[in-house]
């Protein structure tokens, strides 16, 4: 007969964490009822609603699917490590700015399965958002707000990223102010242009 209760190492936030768990409990319950992380939610418990999402080893995973126990060794991140870190502070801003939230619930989920598209680089189509998304549910805000606050910030992080290249010396790559129009590598790894920076 197996042991019901199994001692588990586990980093959480970035701090270890050890403790003796039921080999039954699942991974959102262990990070609410052991640990107090009350950010990742349970909904329908049969990771369809994505309300207990979380990270796992960097990979996006349905918290109520995931046994604790399963987590030995690895790295849970929850909203409140990524929101302590600063990770997705231009996120949280954006859906506060765009009316991407109203009762919260599905809130967490929704901002780690974003920043996991957006971590991706580039800008990517309004359909690409809605397909990337479409394992959260959200009741109320119609999907349309949330879909526009991750285009922003993926728009915004995109230019910011054309700025730093244009801004460091790389062999090939001139600086502004040279009189030259490469503004450092496009989306392709080719020499950038005008046109990669407004695309």
């Amino acid at each position: 007969m197996s042991e019901r209760f199994h001692d588990i190492a586990v980093t959480v936030n970035g701090e270890e964490v050890r403790e003796r768990v039921d080999a039954r409990k699942t991974l959102v319950d262990f990070l609410r009822e052991d640990l107090g992380l009350t950010g990742s939610h349970v909904g329908c418990e049969h990771g369809v609603c994505g309300a207990c999402t979380v990270r796992v080893d960097g990979v996006v995973v349905r918290g109520c699917l995931m046994l604790a126990v399963q987590c030995a060794g690895a790295s849970v991140d929850t909203i409140e490590g990524v929101t302590d870190s600063g990770e997705i502070a231009d996120l949280q801003r954006a859906f506060i700015e765009r009316n991407a939230l109203q009762c919260g619930y599905c809130t967490p989920g929704m901002l780690l399965t974003a920043q996991e598209l957006l971590k991706r680089g580039g800008i990517p189509s309004r359909e690409a958002i809605r397909t990337h998304l479409s394992g959260n549910y959200c009741r109320c805000t119609g999907y349309q707000a949330i879909v526009d606050a991750v285009e922003a910030v993926a728009t915004a992080r995109h230019s910011s990223s054309f700025r730093g290249a244009g801004e460091t010396r790389e062999p090939g790559i001139h600086n502004r102010g040279t009189g030259s129009t490469d503004s450092g590598p496009g989306p392709s790894g080719r020499p950038g242009t005008t046109a990669d920076k407004t695309a």
